[in-house]
């Protein structure tokens, strides 16, 4: 029999549907950031860190690149007999076969999985969040409350606050009512969606509530743990946290590490960002090449200009190619002579000569307005772009693309070019 103090179950599954076409194809947690990273990298290394052994990672929308990263675990030291990390998608079962219908439905379908742990504790974490945090003192603060349930939050504006799960706790932290999403929120204390229980209340309110559809946390768990009169208590936690679940706060997350003091330092001795790490050569910076504030990956081979960018492993940025406020993935190709302002571009993609990205007078897209804004030009995983082209602002391209799909040799700001069995 296995004995761990604190298991964690990490939510991998998700779509990810407002970061538009960069997650067409891959799991949201498994999009890349900041270079070399990959967001799920950051809650995994906050459990190893923390001196959490044992860490179930949930899959369900498109979860082949998570599993090739995650592996068995080795780049986080999680590679063990007893614990170490485990992919849990759905699976078939005897009386029935279903799909992770909601988070806490997720957890429940993985009941067995936990019970062979005799946990005293189970921490439920989100895997698309970036932040660092000591889930240890989250848990000392547990313990010294005797909380049925703790809930991380953190303070928010308050014109922010209705987007948020809000909670009002007493000046002893234990919850007396929460709000999900209200119009009109009566605190700004959010949560972060992480979530310390006891076992057997967690236990309890999941086989409870089994028959819930869409069965969630804050919906449903919360209101039932709190209607048993149970303990809650929020745990205040004041670092860097940032849910980079839209293209403008992923574009932003990725430009906040390149700061002269960045607010979330990749590089804390104490506090390491673990991931699984390629043999791929050094980068090179050619002669001719201008850089100045930007992150590049490994294999890199630099012949233009870059600024204030995140450059990923193995891209090639050809000659007279000018970068400026721009995320470029790994394994892409920029032509020479291509210019680029204020781009995301996803893995593998080529664009070709002399394109000119970024381009012109700000319009809402035409098809999802709220998902490419910013300003930003999106262009989706093993897209191609030919030579020659301009691309507008809030745009976004899936797809091996041809001159023909750009009318005068322009994509204008708010368009749209989805190529459909091209980018697969």
């Amino acid at each position: 029999m296995i004995k761990k103090e604190m298991i964690a179950m990490l939510l991998a599954g998700g779509q990810g549907s407002r970061l538009g076409v960069l997650t067409e194809e891959v799991a949201k947690p498994a999009v890349a950031f900041g270079g070399k990273y990959r967001i799920i990298d950051f809650p995994l290394s906050n459990c190893i860190n923390s001196g959490i052994d044992t860490v179930g990672v949930l899959t369900q929308y498109q979860p082949l690149r998570l599993n090739t990263h995650i592996g068995i675990g080795i780049p986080w030291d999680l590679d063990r007999n007893e614990g170490g990390v485990s992919v849990l998608p759905p699976y078939e079962k005897s009386t029935n076969s279903e799909w992770y219908t909601g988070t806490a439905n997720a957890i429940y379908q993985n009941l067995a999985y936990m019970e062979q742990y005799h946990p005293d504790y189970v921490l439920i974490l989100s895997g698309d969040h970036i932040y660092k945090m000591d889930y240890e003192v989250m848990l000392d603060f547990h313990k010294a409350n005797k909380a049925d349930i703790t809930i991380a939050c953190m303070p928010v504006p308050m014109e922010e606050a209705s987007r948020f799960g809000i909670m009002v706790a007493d000046e002893m932290g234990r919850i007396r009512e929460f709000e999900e999403k209200p119009e009109h929120p009566s605190s700004n204390l959010a949560s972060m969606g992480i979530y310390i229980f006891s076992w057997p209340v967690l236990r309890e309110a999941l086989i409870a509530l089994k028959n819930q559809n869409n069965c969630d946390f804050g919906k449903h768990i919360l209101p039932y743990c709190k209607n048993k009169d149970m303990r809650l208590f929020a745990y205040e936690y004041n670092g860097y946290w940032k849910d980079v679940g839209t293209l403008g706060s992923y574009w932003e997350a990725n430009m906040e590490l390149i700061d002269i003091i960045p607010e979330f330092n990749l590089y804390e001795e104490f506090w390491k960002i673990y991931t699984k790490g390629d043999i791929i050569p050094p980068q090179y910076i050619s002669e001719d090449a201008i850089v100045d504030r930007c992150l590049i990956g490994e294999g890199t081979e630099v012949y233009g200009e870059i600024h204030n960018s995140v450059i990923g492993p193995n891209v090639i940025i050809g000659k007279g190619a000018v970068i400026r406020d721009s995320i470029i993935m790994r394994n892409s190709v920029i032509g020479d002579g291509t210019v680029m302002d204020k781009s995301i571009i996803a893995e593998d993609v080529v664009i070709g000569k002399n394109c000119v990205l970024g381009c012109g007078e700000e319009h809402p897209n035409v098809e999802k307005p709220a998902v490419y804004a910013f300003g930003i030009a999106t262009i989706g995983e093993k897209s191609v772009i030919p030579d020659g082209v301009q691309i507008g602002k809030n745009t976004a391209i899936s797809g091996r693309t041809e001159v023909s799909d750009y009318p005068d040799g322009k994509l204008v700001s708010g368009g749209v070019i989805r190529k459909v069995g091209d980018a697969v």
